[in-house]
């Protein structure tokens, strides 16, 4: 099975943890800079876990407002693993993960929060 990665997507040229707030900064090719909180990272994890191993079984994430990432592995030279403070460590991040994940912040995490509250679950803002 072959990983087809799109054309369009551009690699990172700089990552780097803010532990103390919390944040992933990812610089991609181009200068396309995002800043993806580690709540976010965690309740979008591209594991099974959270996907879930098809459409619409995916596992909706509760209390992560917390989380923090311990540390971070290159995967070959196509993703990074992200290990959660949590004991969450099972997803892997592709680039074109990463990259989507931060061209859709607005929306997803928007969504996020509806689901939260349609689930009956309050968003705890840290």
């Amino acid at each position: 099975m072959a990983l087809i990665m799109s054309a369009k997507t551009p690699n990172p040229v700089k990552i780097e943890l803010h532990k103390k707030s919390r944040v992933l900064e990812i610089i991609f090719e181009g200068d396309e800079k995002f800043d993806y909180s580690c709540e976010y990272l965690r309740c979008f994890s591209p594991s099974a876990e959270v996907q879930g191993h098809g459409p619409g079984q995916e596992v909706l994430q509760i209390g992560k407002e917390n989380v923090n990432i311990e540390k971070l592995e290159q995967v070959g030279n196509y993703a990074v693993s992200i290990h959660f403070d949590d004991g969450h460590n099972t997803g892997i991040y592709s680039w074109e993960t990463l990259y989507l994940l931060g061209k859709n912040h607005q929306a997803n995490w928007e969504s996020y929060l509806k689901r939260l509250k349609e689930a009956g679950h309050k968003h705890e803002t840290v």
